[in-house]
């Protein structure tokens, strides 16, 4: 659950010149992937020049989204954008009341068939939290999915205990009850994981549901480790050594939920990614006893050697 929209009332946004201050330490780095993310990454007016110049240092634009300005945009994302992942939370009226706009769906449904009916083979992917209020319907989720013309789906549950995605602080506990499973709610839980990995069983299969069968029953032990039915599931990750956060003011961060190490507007990237401070934090840095990892609900595991 992502509140960076809620806490930018300043429109803090990276701009051209931040970019390109980034471009030595990309190809430093040998950069290969740009995720844009938001908020509303497309909010930004400057979105589609900051793809093309990413673009000319042959690096591919990921963008996550909201999925409602899609048709609005077609014609500059076929051409900028490598790819789009856009959040689902439910069918119609669910994705509707959990985005607190009114026919957010229809316009993300549009906007999908938009741009499949330009280019059938561009990739636009969906990726659903699931949380209390939307477990219930998971099969749904799956068929709303396949119904929009989706290429694939993944899951993930809540993160409820942090303060990542812009939190100014971790979520009180009477946010945290609103999005996390309660106690009593768990065996409810269990029958839909179950449910939806039978109903589903081919979708899984073909890898249209990204997640095996067993990294869905892991959605149901994130939400037990809360009340010490099971230990918090164990995850490999290497988001520190094969990737960096920036955020729309600057702030630098080795993923998405621990502590800053830097700023691009004081310091070079390359500066701060490479600094005492920052070896050290992945030097020492154990994800089976760091809190943070340990319950991590959003976890990256990339071959540095991989094709992208």
């Amino acid at each position: 659950m992502c509140d960076i929209w809620k806490d930018n009332k300043n429109l803090k946004q990276l701009t051209e010149n931040d970019l390109t201050g980034l471009l030595n330490a990309f190809r430093k780095f040998g950069t290969r992937v740009v995720v844009m993310s938001g908020g509303e990454a497309l909010l930004n007016a400057h979105f589609f020049r900051f793809c093309e110049i990413l673009k000319q240092e042959s690096i591919s634009v990921t963008l996550l989204s909201t999925g409602i300005a899609l048709e609005k945009k077609a014609g500059q994302l076929l051409q900028w954008v490598n790819d789009i992942i856009v959040s689902l939370d439910g069918d119609e009226a669910l994705h509707d009341q959990i985005r607190q706009t009114p026919g957010a769906f229809q316009k993300l449904r549009r906007g999908v068939e938009h741009i499949k009916s330009q280019n059938p083979a561009y990739r636009i992917t969906a990726r659903t939290v699931i949380h209390r209020l939307n477990f219930r319907h998971w099969i749904p989720i799956v068929n709303s999915a396949m119904e929009m013309g989706l290429d694939q789906i993944s899951f993930l549950p809540a993160d409820v205990s942090s303060q990542a995605f812009n939190r100014a602080t971790v979520w009180t506990s009477d946010r945290q009850q609103e999005v996390l499973v309660h106690e009593e709610e768990l065996p409810v839980f269990q029958s839909a994981v179950q449910e939806l990995i039978k109903y589903h069983k081919t979708a899984i299969a073909q890898r249209f549901i990204a997640e095996p069968a067993d990294k869905l029953q892991k959605i149901y032990a994130y939400y037990a480790a809360f009340y010490g039915k099971n230990p918090f599931p164990y995850k490999q990750c290497n988001a520190p050594w094969v990737s960096t956060v920036i955020e729309a003011d600057g702030t630098v961060r080795p993923c998405f939920f621990h502590e800053p190490i830097g700023n691009i507007r004081e310091q070079k990237l390359d500066t701060i990614v490479n600094s005492r401070t920052a070896i050290a934090f992945r030097k020492h840095l154990d994800m089976n006893t760091n809190s943070t990892c340990v319950k991590c609900v959003c976890y990256l595991n990339l071959n540095p050697r991989a094709g992208l």
